[in-house]
């Protein structure tokens, strides 16, 4: 009783509910920032239909909200254009290789719900340059992208260790990738994972190229949301958990119609769409959870089949496997 009182009088609690979200709905389309064409997180195939990590999660999202993966609409962006994008309402969701961070959070006024994938800042060389560590590169041109976290890393790690790095600062990864290929730089440097991505695109294979093992950072990604709607905040963040939930249970986008009936308590209530109670305080339907799996398979499904083993970046779970095999991806508690 003492909550809902509380919950009553005041002011904050419900002011900024609602407005992003009814809006979405109204419209009855997400509208989804994206990059321009990252393999593994968010690229147009052949058939012009968007695929990766970051692309599915915004499925996910839809599904939970809108009924439906299929209704989202892609906006690809540039580092240097996506809060701009963000805080001018031209969409609803940022899923772009976005770290998260202090300043962004709150000079920019934008949330991160939770992280969607886990990295560090690396580097790629030309094999042929015999630099085997990070150590070994102690002058150089190193291509990174305008607005992002790797600049400003990139210039403290210099700074730091008395490096003599001179950056080249392109305004999309595309225009980084193709600088470093071309020659114009001695190293480029990004998220690891993004490195890989752009290695396979490699002119001549991938094989003449190297990411080398050190991290000069923590980068965790996630989405991105306006920070005036705390639904809205609350439904995308427990998406995410939701699809760490599922996989921690092992409910699959194969056997999730049959395989929630086996759970009782609160999570069972949860994944079966019995709580209509946490649904709609969310503003979800009723099947939020059961859509957004069906629509895109547990996290384990989402990762392995766009960043591990089923996909051609083959990059190892690491820090994003389950709390409980080592990494770092956990489910908060229902109650």
């Amino acid at each position: 009783m003492a909550l809902v009182l509380f919950l009553a009088v005041w002011p904050g609690a419900s002011a900024y509910a609602g407005q992003v979200l009814d809006t979405v709905k109204a419209r009855g389309e997400l509208r989804c920032g994206v990059s321009e064409g990252i393999p593994g997180f968010s690229e147009q195939d052949a058939d012009g239909r968007w695929r990766g990590l970051d692309a599915d999660f915004c499925r996910a999202v839809a599904a939970a909200l809108l009924g439906d993966a299929e209704k989202v609409a892609f906006l690809p962006l540039r580092s240097s254009t996506r809060f701009p994008a963000l805080q001018a309402r031209k969409i609803d969701l940022l899923v772009r290789n976005t770290t998260w961070t202090l300043t962004r959070e709150a000079l920019l006024q934008v949330q991160f719900p939770a992280v969607l994938f886990y990295d560090g800042q690396a580097f790629m060389v030309a094999k042929s340059s015999g630099i085997a560590r990070l150590a070994d590169f102690k002058e150089g041109r190193v291509c990174v992208g305008k607005g992002t976290t790797h600049e400003g890393n990139l210039a403290d790690h210099a700074r730091i260790h008395g490096l003599a790095w001179q950056p080249l600062v392109l305004d999309s990864a595309s225009a980084v990738a193709e600088a470093f290929f071309a020659g114009r730089c001695d190293a480029y440097t990004s998220d690891s994972a993004e490195l890989a991505a752009m290695r396979l695109r490699a002119p001549g294979g991938p094989e003449a190229f190297v990411i080398l093992p050190e991290r000069i950072s923590k980068e965790p990604l996630g989405p991105v949301l306006a920070a005036e709607d705390t639904q809205w905040t609350s439904l995308v963040r427990w998406v995410l958990y939701a699809l760490v939930l599922a996989e921690e249970h092992g409910v699959t986008q194969a056997n999730v119609e049959t395989k929630v009936r086996e759970f009782g308590g609160a999570t069972g209530l949860l994944l079966s769409g019995h709580d209509t109670r946490l649904a709609r305080a969310l503003g979800a339907r009723d099947d939020w959870v059961i859509r957004a799996v069906r629509a895109v398979g547990n996290y384990g499904e989402l990762y392995e089949r766009n960043l591990g083993s089923a996909s051609p970046l083959n990059i190892e779970r690491g820090l994003n496997r389950l709390w409980s095999d080592g990494g770092l991806m956990y489910a908060p508690p229902i109650d």
